[in-house]
């Protein structure tokens, strides 16, 4: 086996290999000149600092502390992103996974590691954000944004800049008040998702009959999966009724804070982001077109059409939801774990509101 570097913990998937062929293999990005690089590292910083606020206005959720901040914020390069997301997958898989140490080996944990890194290292180059709430749980969540991936968008759409990055992190920033407002949020939902991954590893047929090494192919992608709030077609095959219905529940609080952040990040307005309905519009265009047909194929294998269907699928729940019960009503789902929405009432507002209003 393989202790983790940073642990000491002896782990399934190697993950500081995992974080090196990640960091070797994500590709810089577009560039620019300094001058300018340093102006978009502050324009992010300086975005990320004035989305707090109008997404508070307009969420109405208050952080359970607010006298610390909703996030920690780091500008960040592809490699770096990548690096950081083997931390998230290493908290979201520890302890699940036990029962499968006796029959894997050392050179097994690394293939497992460089897998997951060979993933982590695609997907670097088309993420602009993430909030990271799971990787430290002593302290306020990460919010990470990708320098290079906010450039090459904004020159690909022909946005206004600085209305972009705002745009960009009025999402995020809604992500770390959801979790900042809602203290027991990043626990339950890092605990929904172990218990799911070891059951399956436990109790699939296929699974449990599988060598060690595809094992570690359908955890790596199940992890990822479970981070970006997909993962429903990359376990199909490996899981029972009940597991399956336990992940879609999971994929639908996922598609919640997706579609919440969407929402919020509208309805702050062309006061604070004045180019706001353009940058939709472009926005949109440009995750319908799918790019080349390369790029299609690698969406779908990556999971990032189930990940756009999500963010509809969520912001239609929060959009009629709000008109059915207003703001202070939609904030019922933050109370406890109970009032969470399942898939079926993601699917049908209605559902969800006859359970927990009436």
């Amino acid at each position: 086996m393989s202790p983790d570097a940073r642990t000491g913990a002896v782990s399934l998937v190697d993950w500081s290999a995992a974080a090196s062929v990640a960091g070797r293999l994500a590709r810089p990005g577009p560039t620019a000149p300094r001058a300018d690089l340093d102006l978009l590292v502050s324009g992010l910083r300086e975005a990320a600092s004035r989305a707090v606020r109008p997404v508070e206005e307009v969420t109405g959720l208050v952080p359970a502390d607010p006298a610390a901040p909703v996030s920690d914020v780091y500008v960040v390069d592809r490699p770096r992103w990548a690096r950081a997301n083997t931390e998230v997958m290493d908290h979201m898989t520890r302890g699940a996974l036990d029962d499968l140490l006796d029959d894997a080996q050392p050179v097994t944990a690394l293939v497992g590691g460089a897998q997951v890194g060979a993933t982590l290292a695609l997907l670097s180059s088309r993420v602009l954000g993430q909030f990271d709430p799971y990787s430290r749980p002593d302290g306020p969540g990460r919010l990470l944004l990708v320098a290079p991936n906010v450039l090459g968008v904004e020159r690909q759409l022909g946005v206004d800049p600085a209305d972009f990055r705002l745009w960009v992190c009025l999402h995020e920033q809604t992500h770390a008040l959801q979790f900042a407002s809602t203290p027991w949020l990043a626990d339950h939902l890092a605990g929904r998702a172990r218990d799911l991954i070891g059951d399956v590893a436990r109790s699939s047929k296929d699974f449990s009959e599988a060598r060690v090494r595809d094992k570690l192919v359908t955890i790596g992608r199940a992890v990822l999966a479970a981070v970006r709030g997909e993962g429903q077609a990359l376990l199909t095959g490996i899981v029972d009724d009940e597991q399956k219905q336990r992940l879609a529940d999971l994929t639908a609080v996922m598609a919640l804070l997706e579609g919440h952040a969407d929402v919020a990040m509208d309805a702050v307005g062309p006061a604070l982001v004045p180019t706001v309905a353009h940058i939709r519009a472009r926005f949109e265009a440009r995750r319908d077109s799918g790019g080349t047909r390369a790029d299609q194929v690698l969406r779908r294998l990556l999971g990032m059409d189930a990940k756009i269907a999500q963010y509809r699928d969520g912001a239609a729940f929060v959009r009629e939801v709000t008109q059915r019960v207003g703001q202070d009503g939609l904030n019922a789902v933050w109370t406890s774990p109970d009032t969470l929405p399942t898939a079926r009432e993601v699917a049908d507002p209605r559902a969800w509101v006859r359970r927990v209003h009436g």
